[in-house]
């Protein structure tokens, strides 16, 4: 039987993948890390241990890798999920946020009524870069009246400085390159 996996154990199982999607970017891929049963449990116990005494009433996530450990993390903190997704791909009516990428915008949107006024909020993604996004969805959930209680991430691209950007929040990452 093979011995359980830690938390620096992580780090290893992820593929990188060089000048993806465009040269010079060395893409970190959790494909590895998520169909391994024992590391995609780890991260996801990790990711909501950090949480568990907070009291979470919905964790918010964004599509389309940050829905994976999201819904598992709710599951996990007996709370409810929330996705924001690109514009135009939700049903009811929404709330909108345009947002700079580095070549251009992109909006994100979240149902009118999918918080209620002073909900407890977990805001959860798979990687943490230049924090734009993050930030654009942490703006979202508090123009709803919710309370963050912190961003988490399995990975944190530090060279970024991502973190810069979200120095109004609690911030957990599990993996830091």
């Amino acid at each position: 039987m093979a011995s359980p996996i830690k938390k620096n154990d992580l780090k290893n199982i992820i593929r990188d993948i060089p000048d993806f999607p465009k040269a010079g970017i060395i893409f970190k891929d959790i494909t590895t890390l998520l169909k391994n049963k024992e590391a995609f449990k780890k991260s996801v116990n990790l990711m909501a241990s950090k949480f568990k005494k907070e009291k979470i009433d919905y964790v918010v996530a964004v599509e389309s890798r940050g829905f994976i450990f999201g819904a598992a993390i709710a599951y996990k903190l007996n709370a409810g999920f929330v996705p924001v997704r690109k514009k135009g791909k939700l049903p009811s009516k929404v709330k909108s946020i345009s947002y700079d990428l580095e070549y251009g915008t992109d909006t994100l949107e979240i149902h009118e009524d999918a918080l209620e006024k002073g909900c407890r909020v977990l805001v959860v993604d798979d990687l943490l870069a230049t924090g734009g996004t993050i930030r654009a969805v942490c703006d979202l959930v508090k123009g709803q009246g919710a309370n963050i209680v912190g961003v988490a991430f399995l990975i944190e691209l530090r060279f970024l400085k991502g973190k810069n950007k979200l120095t109004d929040l609690p911030l957990y990452s599990i993996i830091k390159y």
